[in-house]
């Protein structure tokens, strides 16, 4: 790695060489970066010893100052520099979708360079994938003797007055973008206050307008025009907050989502540009502004095409909403004291029931051997309507929990993270919380397991030997038997891997719920259906509004489940038509078809084969709960960007609870220990 005295000596070469043949600006700059960039880009020191070389190099000769200085200038002032200003880390208004595919397309064939564009020259300059990492780890101060030794301030007036006139001119064409976007139908439909009242976006221009037009330097009612823009501003990036918490309650849309994205960046922007703009004009430093327009414009070259960040930074508002639905359905999964507890037994017992007659339907059209797109068809309407009968029934399916639940957990933990930070009697009361929440979790898909599994082999088994009764051959022939025995055998068959794959189903079934839910509400579809004429007048005003008040309830709960069915009823028809050993376990389909098996084969199995049963039934119900419970509470998490840092102390806190007091997990305390654990 070269010191101090090497990269100044290149410095002073590379300057003397632009001297000499009248090298192009851009070409310098680039040159001189690659100076000052680390072979890695964590190596923080090397760029900071290369930038405290140049600034010896300049503060040594004033000619080299001035060229560089003025180089710089000529870039900013003559490169075209607003559409760096207003579009670089910016989202554009040509939406989401159109977003993605414009960066999916740029990485495969990047766009061709312009030279006349400021933008597109700095995209060359700072081009390589780690420059955002060590422009951020230099620190300002370092920064600021790199501008103090550039001295802009001695550099020709018309270089100057040209940067000066690009910064006003980016400020004005982000306002008016702004206003723009503050009449957008989206923004008004859902914050209408903004037709009843000055719009802060509309006013934001006026008062920005004002400012930029006073004659220089009229310092105090310049002063007093940029705070009135400002305070413009920060009304913006409140009614932008507002529309944020609503949606909450009034759903949102990827559309919307998008544009309020847009809309804070360009608000962040433009106090960033206004903060270079009221220093130059009032003949101070701009440097810790620059500073900050400069970072921000290396980071968003950086990812400019970066699909992960386009999709986090725009997925984790909508993905919060779908979460927030969860979370209030998966409140109703988690039971606290006993009389809930055996209310969700018995809910889980009743699933099984129908449970095992959807088994046997499932056994039905497998034996008809009907073709492989026929047949996904079939075992995806057969298990889709099942699991909506039983939920307008109010009936559980275990494995349903963890999608909802995870997301109750995580607004938890959302909630703790602004508590508890100063004082530690605080922070163990809210983990004592936590803990008893996740007891509560715990105990909650156990009982509902149980539930399921209790009732879906009785049934499943009785169910067999009505059939054997009344037609004298067994519902399953003991080929079919083993073949289904063997099928849930976790140690020579992929059952466990196939239980993972319906722990996915399962967590996708629970976004697919909270999206419902969110549509239901942002789209305002029962109050829709309710002014439908013609479905006023087949099932009446009154029906209808009950039919209304339960799909405004439970659209997503419908939509979650019968889409749950499709999923797994077509994945084995993936797997053939990929030709890959795709294929879903599920615990409660696995118990029922144990039930058929035993049946089958007139009891007559050993103990092995029932151990064996035993353990495929609960490690493929631990599979489904663990995949399904993880995926949903990392979404969760990120959708609120919770950083839950106390994980070792969760876990410590957990396992010291289990061992003090194990009933908790399984079964709920009685009302007075209840009371005193939580106290």
């Amino acid at each position: 790695m070269p010191n101090s005295t090497t990269i100044g000596m290149m410095i002073e070469s590379i300057l003397e060489t632009y001297a000499a043949q009248g090298v192009d600006p851009a070409i310098l700059l680039s040159d001189i970066v690659a100076q000052i960039r680390p072979q890695q880009a964590e190596q923080t020191e090397h760029a900071v010893h290369a930038i405290q070389a140049i600034c010896y190099v300049l503060q040594r000769d004033p000619d080299k100052q001035k060229l560089l200085g003025e180089a710089i200038l000529s870039l900013l002032g003559e490169r075209k520099p607003v559409s760096l200003y207003v579009d670089s880390g910016i989202q554009p208004n040509s939406g989401f979708f159109t977003e993605m595919w414009r960066r999916i397309s740029h990485r495969l064939l990047p766009e061709a360079v312009d030279s006349a564009y400021l933008k597109d020259i700095f995209s060359v300059v700072f081009s390589q994938p780690g420059d955002e990492v060590w422009v951020q780890a230099v620190p300002d101060s370092i920064w600021l003797q790199l501008i103090e030794a550039l001295q802009f301030e001695q550099a020709a007036p018309a270089l100057a007055a040209a940067c000066q006139q690009n910064l006003l001119y980016a400020a004005q064409v982000l306002s008016y973008r702004l206003s723009a976007s503050g009449l957008e139908p989206e923004l008004i439909r859902n914050h209408p206050e903004l037709e009843d009242h000055a719009s802060p976006f509309i006013v934001q221009n006026l008062e920005l307008n004002a400012f930029l037009e006073h004659p220089v330097p009229a310092a105090e009612a310049e002063a007093g025009d940029m705070n009135h823009a400002l305070v413009m501003l920060d009304q913006c990036r409140q009614v932008i907050a507002k529309i944020r918490r609503s949606s909450a309650q009034i759903g949102t849309s990827i559309r919307l989502t998008f544009l309020l994205q847009r809309m804070s960046q360009q608000i962040a922007r433009l106090e960033n540009l206004l903060g270079i703009i009221a220093h130059l004009r009032n003949s101070q430093s701009a440097g810790t502004a620059a500073i900050d327009l400069f970072k921000t414009l290396v980071s968003a070259e950086s990812h400019k095409n970066d699909l992960g960040r386009h999709w986090r930074e725009n997925m984790e508002l909508l993905a919060l909403r779908v979460t927030e639905n969860a979370s209030r359905t998966g409140e109703h999964y988690i039971t606290e004291t006993r009389s809930e507890y055996f209310a969700l037994m018995r809910s889980a017992m009743g699933a099984g029931i129908i449970i095992a007659v959807m088994a046997m339907l499932k056994v039905i059209t497998a034996g008809q051997h009907f073709p492989p797109l026929t047949e996904a068809i079939l075992f995806s309407l057969n298990y889709g309507l099942g699991f909506v009968l039983i939920h307008i029934l109010h009936f559980t399916v275990a494995t349903k929990q963890p999608a909802m639940t995870a997301a109750a957990i995580a607004a938890s933990i959302d909630s703790d993270n602004g508590h508890g930070k100063t004082r530690e009697h605080t922070k163990t009361k809210e983990m004592d919380k936590l803990i008893t929440i996740i007891a509560q979790t715990i105990r909650s898909q156990i009982v509902a397991i149980l539930g399921n599994v209790l009732l879906a082999i009785p049934v499943a088994m009785l169910i067999a030997w009505l059939v054997f009764t009344l037609t004298g051959q067994h519902f399953v022939s003991a080929e079919k038997a083993h073949q289904l025995l063997s099928d849930i055998d976790p140690l020579h068959s992929g059952a466990l891997f196939y239980a993972a794959i319906a722990g996915v189903c399962l967590f996708l079934s629970g976004q697919i719920a909270g999206y419902h839910d969110n549509l239901a509400v942002y789209n305002k579809i029962p109050q829709r259906l309710r002014s439908l004429r013609w479905l006023q007048a087949l099932l009446g005003k009154p029906r209808l509004n009950r039919v209304s008040l339960y799909i405004e309830h439970n659209l997503g709960a419908l939509a979650g489940n019968f889409y749950f069915g499709c999923l797994l009823g077509g994945m084995a028809a993936i797997g053939v038509l990929l030709g890959l050993p795709i294929d879903i376990r599920h615990i409660a389909f696995a118990s029922a078809f144990t039930g058929f098996s035993l049946v089958g084969l007139e009891f007559m199995v050993s103990w092995q084969t029932v151990a064996v049963a035993a353990l495929g039934i609960t490690l493929i119900g631990a599979i489904n709960l663990m995949v399904s419970f993880s995926l949903a509470l990392y979404v969760a998490m990120k959708s609120r960007k919770v950083s839950f840092a106390q994980w070792r102390i969760l876990i410590s806190s957990l396992s010291k609870r289990l061992l003090q007091q194990p009933g908790m997990f399984f079964f709920p305390p009685k009302p007075h220990t209840a009371e005193i654990a939580s106290e």
